[in-house]
């Protein structure tokens, strides 16, 4: 067993605690002051320089150690979910309708784990930045963090974050260069007609036969569109129109979902949609307003990083607890933000397959973080640190 691991699992039970502890008390979005102020209180008493309160409920530890002109970031999310849960666990969300049930709890844990072990035992020489951010649930944490000067205030030449995925054996690392999750838009359509009787339809404009033909409609700019051999999304998830069976409404809505992995298909989505959806409400005699709204965008990892992140995981684990080329995930991520701006690398890790612990997807109110992953995420990331801030580097996995 590696020096890391070795440390992780003789200390893991503290951190287990504050995972736990955490997920007993969640918090949403930028509502995190209760885990932030937890996590600024120990990197200062662990001798980092603590910047509280950047992207509003954000906290930054930076540590400086030698001589090395070379600065790493690390990221961790801290913001849990609108769900009621039920697990029945000891450590049960103590808030009503909220909970972590993607498992931001245990990233900010395994962080905070290998936060102690870099500043009491680590052997390094350069800046490490340890990054603890706010509203990643489909708020934009990371972009506020950006927007604020997350980079400027502490420059990084790599960027790295890990994800736990039920699924996955608990524990396995998984990685991918490249495209390796979704871009995401919420795309919301209004559509405006003339509202009347409903056994007098030829005096209205109805916009309930119109949202019925863009629902079909929207389902051939995958299939007609698209490369066939690229992947995108369009869901409509939600029609809403009219009260009563005999009045034919004034308006209706529909709320899409959109996702791509590639950016150029991302961009002919919103041509296709834009255009599909207006022709197609011209041709019923009713207005089409869009609300195109462009969530994250595609997370790419970049290759020499992720070679990089591959080899410190192959070291820790061994190859057999290591996938080295994962399939891509259609699901989003807002750590996409910082890889626009900076070289790096997004690594999953099992939460458990099967019937095992850990299995239930993420959000899902039966989800729980698997607690054997604190000693891994953690000596992994201690791992990466010193060997990216040191001339130590891991030979290639690939």
């Amino acid at each position: 067993m590696s020096h890391h691991l070795e440390y992780m699992h003789r200390h893991a039970q503290e951190f287990v605690r504050i995972r736990q502890d955490i997920h007993q008390h969640p918090e949403l979005g930028y509502e995190e002051h209760r885990t932030s102020e937890l996590v600024a209180r120990q990197l200062a008493q662990w001798g980092y320089e603590v910047e509280r309160g950047l992207g509003g409920t954000g906290v930054v530890g930076r540590l400086q150690r030698g001589e090395g002109r070379r600065r790493l970031g690390i990221r961790a999310d801290m913001d849990a979910l609108p769900i009621h849960e039920a697990t029945g666990l000891d450590y049960e969300s103590r808030h009503a309708g909220v909970m972590h049930a993607c498992g931001h709890d245990g990233h900010t844990a395994m962080l905070l784990a290998a936060a102690r072990y870099l500043a009491q035992e680590g052997r390094f020489s350069g800046t490490l930045n340890l990054i603890f951010q706010p509203a990643e649930e489909s708020l934009g944490g990371a972009k506020r963090m950006l927007d604020e000067g997350l980079f400027d205030k502490y420059p990084c030449d790599a960027i790295f974050a890990m994800h736990n995925m039920p699924g996955h054996p608990q524990g396995r690392l998984v990685f991918r260069d490249g495209a390796a999750m979704a871009s995401s838009e919420h795309v919301k359509i209004t559509l405006t007609g003339v509202g009347g009787h409903g056994a007098l339809p030829h005096e209205t404009r109805d916009p309930v036969v119109a949202a019925a033909s863009i629902v079909m409609a929207l389902q051939t700019v995958v299939s007609r569109n698209v490369d066939p051999l690229k992947m995108a999304v369009v869901s409509v998830g939600s029609l809403h129109a009219g009260s009563a069976n005999n009045i034919i409404p004034q308006s209706a809505t529909l709320e899409l979902s959109v996702r791509a992995l590639d950016r150029e298909v991302r961009d002919l989505l919103e041509q296709r949609i834009r255009a599909l959806v207006t022709a197609q409400a011209e041709s019923f005699g009713v207005q089409a307003e869009l609300d195109y709204r462009r969530n994250y965008p595609v997370l790419v990892n970049t290759v020499a990083e992720t070679d990089f992140a591959r080899a410190v995981g192959v070291e820790l684990l061994g190859p057999d607890l290591v996938t080295l080329h994962g399939p891509a995930v259609s699901g989003s991520e807002d750590f996409a933000y910082m890889l626009e701006q900076r070289p790096g690398c997004y690594l999953l890790i099992g939460n458990g397959a099967g019937d095992s612990a850990g299995a239930c997807m993420v959000h899902n109110p039966g989800y729980n973080f698997n607690d054997d992953n604190v000693a891994v995420g953690a000596a992994y990331w201690a791992c990466l640190a010193e060997r990216f801030l040191s001339e130590e580097q891991p030979a290639t996995a690939a």
